[in-house]
């Protein structure tokens, strides 16, 4: 066994292979922020927001909060959080993110406060309704703001935009493309106790794979009832399933998938890749590109349906697999039970330290981790993005050879080394691709030191 195991981890060590020139370091500190304290200019009110939707949804409501606030030259009011029908988190900023961390890290350019002053609250009878709240359409650019918010701002002291998710557009100034820079990747940390678990998780993922070097995967598995009924994709549960999915898809998002004239074709919905892969889609699919069962897996996920029917296969292929659940003890985790994003939170810093993270259907979720993991670890995500059209085409052809599958799982992750550093296009999200307004050339070949965990 001794023999194999340096073969094994070799492997895992080599399925990416970065080339020495295009290593990019993070730069946001020396770009924009100045170590000590400058004073700002005098603002020019108060702007509120409100973040809406998951985790990193949130993450990017905040993000672009501290951009329109230097740009507006006005002082941010730490934002506050949507109860969202969906997530049923009653979360505050302060429970998942490290509050006053993000103001310090901030200081030098844009001016952060807890709670809008007591003074200027009375000035709206002490309800923040009563200020005005600005709708602003969806990626709104600079000028829009310069020219429809900022004399609303002059003029009452202080405004809301809420719901303030995807309200300022892509493709923005360096200046401004800066602090969004600034507060993703350095100012927004989380919370103490989420770092605490996070870091014990990651210790123990470490830990448990020594037959690998220490090194992990990570899988952002979309399985859960939700996202299986919205799909409208079938599975084989039959009869039960169609009842049990019909009721999720009335409950989540009434009479949508039931209007007049519409119709839902799962068989072409799987053939457009938009299928949710089931675990053993996946297990087939790294075993296929070479992680044997020796490898850790780390899952990250929500509730998986039908989790003892779909995750048994799963396992089997490889049975050094955790969880959330497996990897922390109930009495650890009992404090974030009920609280989705704060248990997202684990999840994302189990998944930024892994060797190689691996997304299954989209989302924030992975568009977020892979900007991270390109910014930590020298500009290059060793992220598998399945090509879901082609893996479709193979589970369903019934006389397909393993060796043939082999090759096509072999190509499909070249696809995804070659994919793993990218620049950001004009029109691409900075929270996925970081190079360049984030990040700056190596002039020398260097290596990130991963012995560390990144605990964020």
């Amino acid at each position: 066994m001794a023999t194999i195991a340096p073969m094994r981890y070799a492997w895992l060590m080599t399925a990416w292979h970065v080339k020495s020139h295009q290593s990019w370091k993070h730069c946001v500190n020396q770009s924009i922020s100045q170590a000590g304290y400058s004073e700002l200019p005098r603002s020019n009110g108060f702007l509120i927001i409100e973040a809406n939707g998951g985790l990193n949804q949130q993450r990017l409501s905040i993000c672009d909060a501290v951009a329109v606030a230097g740009l507006l030259n006005a002082t941010l009011v730490i934002p506050m959080f949507h109860l969202n029908s969906v997530w049923r988190d009653s979360s505050k900023f302060g429970d998942i993110f490290d509050e006053g961390f993000f103001i310090y890290a901030l200081r030098n350019n844009v001016n952060v406060i807890k709670e809008l002053p007591e003074d200027v609250l009375a000035r709206f009878d002490n309800n923040i309704s009563n200020i005005v709240n600005l709708r602003v359409k969806a990626w709104s650019s600079p000028t829009y703001y310069i020219q429809k918010v900022l004399p609303k701002l002059l003029q009452m002291g202080a405004v809301r935009i809420a719901p303030f998710s995807n309200r300022l557009a892509q493709a923005v100034p360096s200046s401004i493309q800066g602090l969004r820079c600034l507060a993703n990747y350095e100012a927004l940390r989380f919370s103490q106790p989420i770092r605490t678990l996070a870091e014990k998780m990651v210790d123990r993922m470490v830990k448990n794979s020594s037959m690998s070097g220490g090194k992990y995967v990570s899988v952002h598995l979309r399985f859960e009832k939700d996202m299986v009924a919205f799909s409208c994709c079938i599975y084989d549960g039959g009869e039960e399933e169609k009842r049990e999915m019909d009721i999720a898809r009335e409950r989540g998002w009434r009479g949508k998938f039931n209007k007049t004239g519409r119709i839902i074709r799962p068989g072409a919905i799987r053939m457009d890749g938009k299928c949710p892969l089931t675990p053993l889609e996946v297990g087939m699919m790294l075993r296929g590109m070479g992680f044997d069962n020796t490898t850790s897996v780390y899952i990250a996920a929500g509730k998986i349906y039908k989790a003892e029917k779909f995750m048994a296969p799963l396992r089997q292929l490889f049975p050094l697999l955790e969880t959330k659940e497996t990897l922390a003890l109930p009495e650890e985790l009992a404090p974030f039970k009920g609280h989705s994003s704060r248990l997202a939170a684990l999840d994302y810093t189990v998944c930024l330290n892994s060797e190689v993270f691996v997304t299954t259907q989209g989302g924030n979720f992975p568009h977020f981790l892979m900007g991270h993991r390109r910014y930590f670890f020298g500009g290059h995500a060793k992220t598998i993005k399945p090509d879901k059209r082609k893996l479709a085409l193979l589970f369903d052809s019934p006389n397909i050879r393993w060796e043939y599958f082999k090759r096509q799982m072999q190509e499909m992750l070249h696809h995804s080394d070659l994919k793993g550093i990218e620049m950001k296009k004009p029109s691409s999200s900075l929270y996925t691709f970081p190079i360049p307004d984030c990040m700056c050339k190596q002039v020398e070949p260097g290596k990130s030191d991963r012995s560390t965990p990144i605990i964020i």
